[in-house]
């Protein structure tokens, strides 16, 4: 039934308005009336926060993650705009598929292995099925990318690109959260995480290398010293000594302070992965390698040399020094990843909090505000989980990210219990709203199957919900939910679906399939109705059409009297073909005299035992012709519509036949008889 559409409440009613109307994945919204006030307006139909945005690289992620629809207002008459607001645009986007797909393996895996492995194996296992998640982001970014390159339509351009921006934000957000959350890196090799998260996603200096290295004189290039600075403030040592000893084969006079910054970049004491040394130890070996670089820079051993020199100073952590890179930096969490390399190399988990609070108040220096990705960011490095999930619920564009996220978390053991006000934990619902996002689109419902069938308290509710407003477009469609719902034991949704799809199949009169559906189904109803059909096509043709689903009803032909009646005619005539007479003779008698068949057919039935009353050999016996004598008379003498029959030329023709006939048998099975018994 039609919903009608719905005003806002409390709108000015003569003023333009926004009206509704909800359908079960989207909604449609129109503007009616007047606008008494010109100008521009910006709404957000989708909930999403409006935000000015800022400049750089994580303003242009941010700007993709959040959108409204602006709708100007002339204070004059004009026609109406629909339109469609669906709650997942994003499942529509052919080259996001791939996101949605790959991931539900993994998805799957995940709650597979939940008890296979405890301790150190399943944390490994976990930072694995995060890789693959992130793994899926990228090769989608990567797709994505190749899309924006190769299309020439300007807007898919821009909206390719939009989405690698979200891609790119969504994969930086999972890798911290990977660090933090379900590596959960100690003090040391947090450190080297950090490090390879902001090489990995600050990527710009990769093109500035290349060019560099490709000129004919690398250390006279322009772009020389930003290249050396890049290394250096990413941690990238060995990369930057190679660089700068390009520099010394160049300039000769420079040998010595080439040679004496070479050996102090190679001496830096950095954590290590294997844990062969204790952060004491490694503080220890700092403080004496941070002494001899406090001791060149203070002898003015690189005072000639003002890149030399800056180099120096980003080595002892001095906060101007690396600010004044802020352009090569382009993040305040990269800012944020240099400090502490230079500054607090054995940084706890627990002490990033206030770092990063100061690093970005420094980066940003009120020049701008922060964007929603550097509030998400904050909140990973402040290990306030849950609003890392509800920022990202926000400004995301779907329920993938957060669904997925917090599943991980929550196998990881470290997402406290959540419960909401309707009793579901977070974990659930968010699984819940992605789940319901697939099911309105036309192949990924089958996706949002397994999502719900992982949500204890609630996914079943769901899921029977909406299996039932999955449209049955074509009959392979229809056995594929109908399996989905068998396996599950959704007996009510297995009969829903039966009783639509035998509907469909009676209204193109395509009888077979009604039946067949009608019979899964198991409603008597349904059967006995369609079964008359069949047999009225019979009447009128005089043979039956599918006769390879009424020969082998088998059993479930019980399930009404009338589809037992039609099964056992069907086998009536079956014995009449294979010439198997009295076998015939004694079911058409059977049906009659137990009163399956219909009275309307009883005359179709005593017809049919015409040819077997001339057979020259004797089929029905005495006391068989006097059953079928009484049920001629009384189908004659109970008709309602007598008068009606007695006029009727054929049926009257009819009548008579068949008395002459059973009389005539009558006759020859009591000469038969006595013969047998004067013998």
């Amino acid at each position: 039934t039609a919903v009608p559409p719905q005003v806002v409440p409390g709108a000015d009613p003569s003023a333009r308005q926004l009206c509704f109307a909800w359908g079960p994945a989207e909604v449609l919204v129109c503007e009616t009336l007047f606008s008494r006030a010109g100008g521009s307006r910006s709404r957000c139909l989708s909930g999403s926060r409006c935000r000015s945005r800022g400049k750089g690289r994580a303003g242009a992620a941010a700007r993709a993650l959040t959108g409204s629809v602006a709708g100007t207002g002339e204070g004059a008459p004009s026609s109406s705009r629909v339109f469609v607001v669906r709650r997942d645009q994003d499942i529509y986007i052919q080259t996001l598929r791939k996101l949605f797909n790959e991931s539900h393996g993994i998805f799957m895996g995940l709650q597979r292995s939940e008890e296979e492995l405890a301790g150190k194996s399943r944390k490994a296992q976990l930072v694995q099925v995060s890789k693959n998640y992130r793994s899926v982001i990228r090769a989608c970014m990567e797709d994505m990318h190749q899309a924006a390159v190769s299309t020439r339509d300007p807007a898919l351009h821009g909206q390719y690109s939009t989405q690698v921006s979200i891609l790119s934000a969504m994969e930086l957000i999972w890798n911290l959260c990977e660090i933090l959350f379900v590596e959960a890196a100690a003090a040391g090799p947090l450190l080297l995480r950090l490090l390879d998260w902001v090489r990995l996603h600050v990527c710009d200096v990769d093109s500035m290398v290349r060019e560099v290295l490709s000129s004919e004189s690398p250390s006279k290039h322009k772009l020389f010293w930003n290249v050396v600075d890049v290394f250096v403030l990413q941690g990238r040592m060995d990369e930057a000594r190679h660089l700068l000893s390009k520099e010394a084969s160049a300039n000769p006079t420079s040998m010595n302070m080439y040679r004496i910054l070479d050996d102090l970049m190679k001496k830096m004491p950095v954590p290590t992965l294997g844990n062969t040394q204790t952060l004491t130890e490694l503080e220890l070996k700092w403080q004496h390698w941070h002494e001899e670089c406090q001791r060149y820079l203070q002898d003015g051993t690189f005072a000639s040399n003002p890149h030399m020199e800056s180099i120096c100073k980003i080595l002892l952590g001095d906060e101007e020094a690396i600010l004044e890179k802020k352009e090569l930096m382009t993040t305040w969490y990269h800012f944020l990843v240099t400090r502490l390399l230079y500054s607090h190399p054995t940084v706890k988990p627990m002490e990033l909090r206030f770092y990063a609070q100061s690093s970005m108040d420094l980066f940003l220096g009120g020049e701008s505000s922060p964007e929603p990705l550097d509030l998400i960011l904050m909140a990973a490095f402040e290990f306030e989980m849950h609003q890392v999930i509800k920022e990202c619920s926000i400004v995301l564009s779907n329920w993938w990210f957060v669904a997925h996220l917090t599943d991980l978390l929550d196998h990881c053991k470290i997402l406290q219990s959540h419960n909401l006000y309707f009793g579901s934990n977070m974990r659930e619902f968010l699984l819940l709203e992605y789940a319901s996002g697939l099911f309105s689109h036309h192949s990924l419902w089958q996706l949002g199957v397994d999502y719900f069938d992982h949500c204890p308290e609630y996914g079943r509710v769901y899921l029977e919900l909406h299996i039932e407003r999955i449209p049955l477009s074509t009959e392979q469609k229809a056995l594929k939910v109908l399996r989905i719902c068998e396996q599950r034991q959704m007996h009510e949704q297995v009969r829903s679906i039966c009783k639509i799809m035998a509907m469909k199949a009676l209204r193109n009169n395509r009888l077979g399939s009604a039946l067949s559906w009608s019979i899964r189904a198991k409603d008597a109803a349904f059967a006995t109705l369609i079964s008359d059909r069949f047999l009225k096509d019979y009447c009128e043709r005089g043979c039956f059409s599918d006769l390879d689903l009424i020969d082998n009803l088998g059993p479930s032909m019980l399930l009404s009297d009338r589809l037992t009646f039609l099964g056992k005619y069907r086998e009536f005539h079956r014995l009449y073909g294979e010439q198997r007479f009295p076998e015939a003779a004694r079911l058409l008698l059977t049906l009659m005299t137990a009163h399956i068949a219909p009275c309307s057919f009883w005359m179709t039935l005593l017809t049919d035992a015409l040819p077997l009353l001339e057979q020259k050999e004797v089929i029905f016996s005495a006391e068989q012709t006097y059953e079928l004598m009484r049920c001629l008379e009384d189908l004659t003498a109970g008709n309602p519509d007598k008068q009606k029959f007695q006029d009727d030329d054929v049926e009257t023709t009819k009548v008579e036949m068949l008395r002459l006939a059973l009389a005539r048998n009558l006759a020859r099975v009591i000469i038969k008889e006595g013969t047998v018994e004067g013998s």
